[in-house]
């Protein structure tokens, strides 16, 4: 299995600094001299920054295949109350169940679920416990969230027609970043903070000017801050220095490698055009098929019936439309569910499979219902989509849709999706989050930050009204975005997932 990597500066900063003056400032090239002798130790946690932030908080993927049956695994509903102690012990009270072919889960004896430490770098127990008691990220102190009218969600799941279509319109806010920045700017909520200002786009070709998708990326500083990531189908990723150097150094090293292959090059903070890097050696071979992990990621609290039912009604649309794709995917499915504490069940996995009669069979047999209070468990769902799902190995596109009418729970402890966020990134992860109808602006705030952040899109419903959800479909939605256009949600979900994997190289 490939391991998580963690470079550290092979030579004093003043060297490096000299090397960025010689290639230009663009610090866009392959160094063979380097690369040829880049080594991959663990660097010990920086006492200036988080233990998160001086190794990876991930493993990474590895899986080989999804051809198998449909695994289910369950983490039961706990009481609500809040308390960093009880969520300590998350993992603890998780329980596996068996998916037979009829798709009805059948509990058999609890087992733990795998151990936390498999997330922590080499340094062991220790690591893991600081981890643990590290405090949380910042959080906005700000006014609560305005609840959604459960009321308004009961009526649009009366009043809408079984066989009506869902439309959706979309927004790519790295493509327009500035205003991006600017609905953070004027949309006070509570979130958790990570500083994505300063943000570089990271490009990776081989020697023949190919792409190279999939690529592991390092970027550290002189202070052992460092965050990793992995190229998207096009060869890119979008680094955010902010996010995990609060001490803002003047110059990173970024290093990547992919099947032995290594380069290395430098960001210079403020440099305007992206960091190239050119992977030395002799080019791999292009894959005969694309490989696709595709995950639903669904919030299945009483709100959410009409969505639910809609994309159970669509899915083999969708998958047909994506094996016809000129890529000729090999698909892997995931359904990742969630409610919230006294619920049934706070998070329920379906692990990948390429069986889709099977897939379709636990869609089929998933039931809006609960939920309570408005937040519901997106961080744990979140978490156990990015950790505990089979994600496959090298060569692969990694997709999770996140449809969701609330934002997560922000006063539970234990996991948080901005750590997940960065966590996907590093296991190359791409997320595009969904607005349902009834989704407000924290909600809103909270979805488009993951999308962002991991290279994703944020899509949300529209209507005729759009302050009534309960109208028929059109072009109208409350949330704070501009220039979109609509198509049915189906159709757009298929769109995304043709535009990623339309920029693998050729014969991908």
């Amino acid at each position: 299995m490939t391991q998580p990597f963690a470079p550290r500066l092979r030579r004093p900063l003043a060297v490096l600094l000299c090397a960025q003056l010689l290639l230009g400032a663009s610090g866009a090239t392959e160094m063979p001299a380097l690369a040829s002798s880049v080594r991959w130790p663990t660097p010990a946690p920086d006492s200036r920054t988080l233990p998160t932030q001086a190794v990876p908080n991930f493993e990474a993927p590895s899986a080989t295949h999804c051809a198998r049956p449909v695994r289910t695994y369950e983490t039961p509903g706990m009481p609500r109350v809040s308390g960093n102690l009880e969520e300590r012990r998350y993992a603890e009270a998780s329980k596996e169940y068996r998916a037979s072919p009829s798709v009805k889960p059948s509990p058999i004896a609890p087992k733990p679920m795998p151990a936390p430490a498999a997330r922590s770098a080499p340094a062991g127990a220790a690591l893991a416990d600081a981890i643990a008691e590290a405090p949380p990220a910042s959080i906005a102190p700000v006014a609560p969230a305005i609840r959604a009218p459960a009321e308004l969600q009961a009526s649009v799941q009366a009043q809408r027609p079984a066989n009506e279509p869902v439309t959706a319109g979309m927004v790519d806010d790295n493509a327009d970043f500035s205003e991006y920045l600017a609905f953070h700017g004027r949309t006070q909520v509570p979130h958790r903070e990570r500083d994505v200002s300063a943000r570089y786009l990271l490009q990776v070709r081989d020697a023949r000017g190919a792409v190279v998708p999939d690529a592991e990326v390092a970027v550290q500083a002189a202070n052992g801050a460092a965050m990793w990531a992995r190229t998207d189908a096009g060869g890119r990723a979008w680094l955010h220095p902010n996010a995990f150097d609060k001490a803002q150094s003047a110059v990173y090293e970024v290093t990547v490698r992919k099947n032995g292959r290594l380069g290395t090059a430098f960001l210079q903070r403020g440099q305007k055009n992206a960091v190239d890097v050119v992977l030395g050696g002799k080019p791999g071979a292009v894959p005969a098929r694309a490989k696709l992990d595709l995950v639903f990621l669904i919030d299945a609290t009483g709100s959410m019936d009409d969505e639910i039912a809609k994309l159970k009604a669509t899915l083999r649309t969708i998958a047909d439309q994506v094996a016809r794709l000129p890529s000729r995917p090999d698909t892997c499915f995931g359904l990742v569910a969630y409610r919230d504490r006294g619920d049934e069940f706070l998070v329920r996995r379906h692990d990948f499979t390429n069986d889709l009669n099977a897939f379709q069979g636990v869609l089929d047999a998933l039931r809006a219902a609960g939920g309570g209070d408005y937040p519901e468990a997106m961080n744990e769902a979140f978490n156990e989509t990015v950790h505990k799902l089979s994600w496959r190995g090298n060569d692969t596109t990694r997709l999770v849709v996140l449809l969701a009418d609330a934002p997560p729970h922000l006063d539970y402890g234990g996991p948080q999706y901005d750590d997940d966020m960065v966590a996907a990134l590093g296991k190359g992860i791409k997320v595009f989050s969904v607005g349902a109808s009834g989704l407000d602006k924290q909600g809103e705030y909270i979805q488009r930050q993951i999308a962002q952040y991991t290279g994703g899109r944020f899509v949300f419903l529209t209507y005729k009204d759009a302050a009534n959800p309960a109208s028929s479909p059109g072009t109208q939605t409350v949330h704070d975005v501009g220039n979109y256009s609509v198509q049915t949600l189906d159709k757009l979900i298929v769109r995304l997932v043709s535009e990623e994997l339309g920029r693998l190289p050729s014969g991908g």
